[in-house]
């Protein structure tokens, strides 16, 4: 297994914000994790990523438990996190914004060939890798945060909320770069209020509400459970 988040409590002051939550992730799979906002999705995601320290409950990653150790020294380890509103740099270049996400490497020759990896999957980037990053639109500003996720060569990538103010068209690209980052060997937890594009790229699905995980399964069992369709996908009766 290559992810395990066994029973997580989390707090905000007096507020609980996840309520026991457990899931777990194999390698090579894409696990989505839906629900709505406030539901706890991407303060499970800040503490896999070491962002949040747990009150209770553990995270394990590729059988070394993890909810302890610092967020650089978890991208060390092979975890790399694209955080929801991006975060890019907007007064660095596309260039230099790529080239923060290898800070934790050394060999110039290996980030080289993940420069020209990651400028072949999302070819605006290399047209505009001098453009800073703040003057790009919101699907280009998208692309620059998932290329630097990748540039840290993560077994691991956790996207949070990709799809975020994209229009219809550009959602359908990013997910087909999802897809194609996942086909290429790397593994993918995915949050994302777009329930049903999530479900369409997912292996295995987990529904959030309230801190809590109330379903849980295949991809396909979750798009068809009757409370799914109805919640999330948007369909009556």
């Amino acid at each position: 297994m290559m992810l395990e988040v066994n029973n997580l409590e989390v707090y905000y002051g007096a507020i609980r914000a996840l309520h026991g939550v457990s899931f777990q992730v194999e390698k090579g799979e894409i696990v989505t994790l839906i629900g709505a906002n406030g539901a706890g999705k991407s303060t499970t995601m800040r503490t896999i990523s070491g962002l949040i320290r747990p009150k209770a409950g553990e995270v394990v990653f590729q059988g070394q438990r993890i909810d302890n150790v610092p967020a650089h020294k978890i991208v060390r380890l092979g975890i790399s996190h694209v955080p929801e509103g991006r975060m890019i740099f907007p007064n660095l270049t596309v260039y230099e914004n790529l080239l923060m996400g290898a800070y934790t490497r050394q060999d110039k020759g290996e980030i080289s060939a993940s420069l020209e990896m990651v400028m072949e999957r999302f070819p605006r980037l290399r047209e505009r890798q001098k453009q800073l990053a703040g003057t790009l639109s919101g699907g280009e500003q998208q692309m620059v945060a998932m290329g630097r996720g990748l540039m840290s060569k993560p077994q691991l990538l956790i996207l949070d909320e990709p799809s975020m103010g994209l229009s219809p068209l550009l959602v359908e690209e990013i997910f087909a770069i999802i897809q194609d980052i996942n086909r290429q060997g790397t593994t993918i937890l995915l949050v994302e209020q777009n329930a049903f594009m999530a479900l369409q790229v997912a292996h295995r699905a987990y529904v959030l509400e309230t801190g809590r995980i109330v379903i849980s399964g295949s991809a396909a069992e979750v798009q068809s459970n009757p409370q799914v369709r109805s919640a999330y996908l948007g369909e009556v009766g």
